[in-house]
């Protein structure tokens, strides 16, 4: 029904910059909040950034001044720039969207829909 796709993940040295990007598709009807979330080995997920559809952003104090995220409304993306970064930002990285489907019987669906994962290891 929706399909978040992430890419943009691999290894990268400390210091160097990497940018995510996700991409919504299937039968949706509005995209509210869109987000990046991490998991890092052994600890529990964890937001890193969010924007709303009129582009407010929040981002943990972690990563704050570091990382960027942006979205492009008209092609249901969302991106996240890292810039400097560490090792303690090796994660599995998530994308999460709350969005507004077409059900089967063009009936209205919430959904918090979530991407598959992708891998960032900041290892020199």
């Amino acid at each position: 029904q929706v399909q978040l796709l992430e890419s943009g993940g691999g290894l990268v040295e400390p210091g160097g910059s990497l940018t995510l990007s996700c991409t919504a598709s299937g039968s949706i009807s509005r995209i509210d909040d869109m987000a990046w979330y991490r998991q890092g080995p052994g600890k529990e997920r964890d937001l890193v950034a969010s924007i709303t559809s009129g582009g407010y952003t929040n981002y943990a104090g972690s990563v704050k001044g570091r990382f960027a995220i942006s979205r492009d409304n008209t092609k249901n993306t969302v991106n996240l720039q890292m810039n400097r970064l560490k090792p303690e930002d090796t994660a599995v990285y998530y994308c999460n969207a709350d969005i507004l489907a077409r059900g089967p019987s063009d009936e209205y669906i919430a959904l918090k829909s979530w991407g598959q994962g992708t891998q960032v290891t900041v290892s020199s």
